[in-house]
């Protein structure tokens, strides 16, 4: 079993974001995103979306991160390309994970081109691709770190099974990086009716130091203990949100590091205002909170900050 590092840390001071092109609400993801809602009269969409992922990599840009930003392909038609999040992620043995998507229109955001350009740009050993998509043949998904939020310190991947994410395809990450798989079900809710929820993401989060995580949308009391203690390991501050937060997308944050490798968190404002002042003090106790405004991309997109930003992990090349 190969295993991601032998000394790992949890968060990386390089970014690859996607400028979008063709912007909108896609009508394939909304049957399961509870968070997205149409804006019929809105005509400037991918203008908005631009202009707020723009502001994103400034304030990124603007505290030292260092973000590698490509376009999304205008040819391809991919409205949710924003977020590549779910269909990459970036290993510090040089690996590359490859992830099956739950729809058809998400699965052309998938550029082999991308990685190496990535990697010449900056350096980088791209050693291999580790490639889960056969399980789309199948019905199977599994959405990268959308589905999967890593404990790159701990080495355990916390995964709420759903549509998007399935229990199978986890353990198949699990196996091929050596992680300890911490599987539940969270419910989202959408007027009367519960589901699974679409992605972990919106309702957990995981630094250094810290993780944010709505507990009370686990109904299994095992499953949530079992959870809240797998977070607690080496005495992480664990910050408990409501499901009214995570409808702000309190849940959707991310620890990046600034170039002197000093930890941040990443959020949106609507998530930054999501949160109580307490819990803002509880976090910037920790490390300093940075944040930009997306209104469109999350109510179009039905995701936030952390859905944008994929980490690069992947090791230098000697010079």
């Amino acid at each position: 079993m190969h295993t991601e590092d032998s000394h790992p840390v949890q968060s990386t001071n390089l970014l690859m974001m996607i400028r979008p092109s063709a912007f909108r609400m896609n009508e394939e993801t909304a049957v399961n995103n509870a968070y997205q809602s149409e804006a019929p009269n809105l005509s400037d969409a991918v203008e908005r979306a631009q202009e707020e992922f723009d502001g994103v990599v400034t304030v990124l840009r603007q505290h030292g991160v260092k973000v590698a930003v490509y376009d999304s392909d205008p040819e391809a038609d991919t409205p949710d390309a924003l977020f590549p999040n779910n269909w990459v992620s970036f290993h510090r043995d040089g690996r590359v994970g490859l992830y099956p998507m739950f729809a058809k229109n998400r699965r052309r955001e998938r550029r082999e081109s991308l990685l190496h350009s990535l990697a010449i740009d900056h350096g980088l050993d791209f050693d291999s691709i580790v490639d889960f998509t056969e399980f789309e043949q199948h019905g199977v998904f599994l959405e990268g770190t959308g589905s999967l939020i890593l404990d790159r310190t701990n080495l355990k991947a916390f995964a709420a099974i759903g549509p998007r994410t399935d229990q199978q395809a986890a353990l198949h990450f699990c196996e091929a990086f050596g992680y300890e798989l911490v599987s539940f079900t969270a419910l989202q809710t959408s007027g009367d009716a519960a589901a699974p929820i679409y992605h972990t993401n919106v309702m957990l989060a995981i630094g250094s130091d810290w993780a944010v995580l709505c507990d009370t949308i686990i109904p299994d009391e095992e499953e949530r203990q079992h959870v809240l203690d797998a977070l607690s390991i080496g005495g992480r501050t664990v910050i408990l949100i409501s499901p009214e937060q995570v409808n702000g997308f309190a849940g959707n944050v991310l620890e990046v590091r600034n170039a002197e490798e000093a930890p941040l968190i990443a959020m949106s404002s609507a998530a930054y205002s999501s949160f109580t002042s307490e819990q803002r003090a509880e976090l910037e106790a920790i490390a300093p909170i940075i944040h930009a405004p997306i209104p469109t991309i999350e109510q179009l997109g039905g995701g936030s900050v952390r859905c944008m930003l994929a980490e690069v992990f992947l090791p230098h090349i000697a010079p």
